[in-house]
């Protein structure tokens, strides 16, 4: 169909998906089966179509939306900030932009008073670990398999997943196997068992790499994508101790995990322990306007007083961004929005899931916190076998067809909403979930 009778013909639905599949190349996919989900609009935790169909969004997009779908403050700020001041060059100084920064900080430990913006996630990783190579001298960067980092050079060297193995071009990354105490690495029987061994693990790949030359060490503080693997008490502070024992910079990845989604503002304040640098982005906009950054520790930033820092992006801070995470935040202290993430995952979501794994022999674990969670779903209790890819893309299908937009990943269904979700789009939600997995067994 031509752009004109594209452009003449009523909006459907279907003519969208159609127009974007002709015209839009999509990430992570084989081009050729794609038909994407056409979206017209949305609001607080609902989607809706072209064709007036509603969809509850329990994926917050890609794990994002914490603040819900066009709230009201944060629409606003962007429109009022277009208004005076679209875009201007990061090197010039700009008053929403410092209100931003300060507004970041001021969740961050003492100790942390600039922020370097970067356009999102990945960059913000790749600049965290350009600082720590640069800080230390040193080169390797310790991450974990089971992650995900972002899709720039070094970003997604350091993820852990299958998507590294394509593009593993930067150099100096090492992977490790971190907690997971329901698929351990570690023969561990105990919360206190895997814990005690990864961090031993952790420690020998250390001195075997040769500890003199590991700049970083960068973990995502709760892995999102690779399984809403909460940490065990103790490890992330034990990870701490490790990096100072041996000049380590510790770099804590809160991409997805920070701004609400685990019931605290940064997901490491659950966790006794301080970073060096932390790595932003998703939650603390919602995504409304591309930005994420680097929150940097006093001693490192205070490096580059008389360096220059070899880094840039002609967006870094840009005005419309920096508006959206004031207001963002603002609105998030104001309406409780973090204290609702907590609350709702301790008394709706997380007793929900723990009678859904009674209900349901395929479940093999639940686990989270906040309004970010983990299904993970198995063939067989006993041998903990994952179920296949194709019942996941089963399962996944039926969801959409209940009206609920699911994240899924691997053997996983992840209940990952947005913050300011309500109890009763909770329960519902959480009710569409089981009777799928009842029909599903049926």
């Amino acid at each position: 169909m031509s752009i004109a009778a594209h452009e003449s013909a009523p909006t459907t639905s279907e003519r969208v998906s159609l127009a974007d599949r002709e015209s839009v190349f999509h990430s992570w996919s084989a081009q050729g089966s794609l038909k994407p989900l056409a979206i017209a609009g949305g609001f607080g935790s609902t989607v809706w179509d072209h064709d007036g169909r509603h969809y509850l969004d329990f994926s917050s997009q890609l794990v994002n939306v914490n603040i819900g779908h066009q709230h009201p403050r944060v629409v606003e700020a962007i429109q009022q900030q277009a208004a005076s001041l679209t875009t201007i060059a990061p090197s010039a100084a700009n008053d929403v932009r410092a209100r931003a920064a300060r507004a970041i900080t001021g969740l961050a430990p003492e100790g942390f008073d600039k922020v370097f913006f970067t356009n999102g996630g990945a960059d913000a990783n790749e600049n965290a670990i350009r600082m720590a190579r640069l800080y230390t001298g040193r080169d390797k960067v310790i991450s974990r398999y089971r992650s995900y980092h972002g899709n720039t050079g070094a970003a997604v060297a350091a993820t852990g997943d299958w998507r590294r193995i394509p593009n593993e071009y930067s150099r100096g990354h090492v992977h490790v196997f971190g907690p997971y105490l329901y698929r351990s690495e570690f023969w561990a029987q105990t919360s206190e068992d895997e814990c005690a061994r990864a961090l031993h693990y952790l420690e020998r790949v250390v001195q075997a790499e040769g500890a003199s030359s590991v700049a970083a060490i960068l973990l995502e503080t709760v892995p999102g994508t690779a399984g809403i693997l909460t940490p065990p008490p103790g490890y992330l502070r034990g990870v701490r101790q490790i990096a100072d024992r041996y000049g380590i910079i510790l770099i804590l990845d809160e991409v997805m995990a920070g701004f609400g989604r685990t019931g605290e503002w940064l997901a490491f304040d659950a966790h006794d322990v301080c970073p060096d640098l932390v790595t932003f982005a998703k939650g603390v906009n919602s995504g409304y306007v591309p930005v994420g950054g680097v929150i940097i520790s006093d001693e490192i930033a205070h490096h580059f007083d008389e360096r220059v820092f070899p880094g840039g992006l002609t967006y870094s801070g840009h005005p419309l961004a920096a508006a959206s995470i004031v207001a963002t935040i603002d609105a998030m202290r104001d309406e409780g929005i973090v204290d609702n993430a907590r609350r709702i995952g301790a008394e709706v979501i997380g007793p929900r899931l723990q009678e859904l794994a009674v209900a349901h022999d395929m479940i093999g674990e639940v686990r989270g916190s906040g309004v970010f969670w983990a299904i993970e779903l198995v063939e067989d209790r006993a041998t903990r076998t994952p179920v296949t890819p194709a019942a996941m893309g089963r399962l996944k299908a039926d969801l959409l067809g209940r009206d609920l937009l699911a994240f899924t990943a691997d053997n996983r269904i992840h209940v990952v909403p947005p913050c300011i979700i309500t109890d009763a789009e909770a329960r519902a939600g959480l009710d569409i979930i089981d009777d799928a997995l009842r029909a599903f067994t049926a």
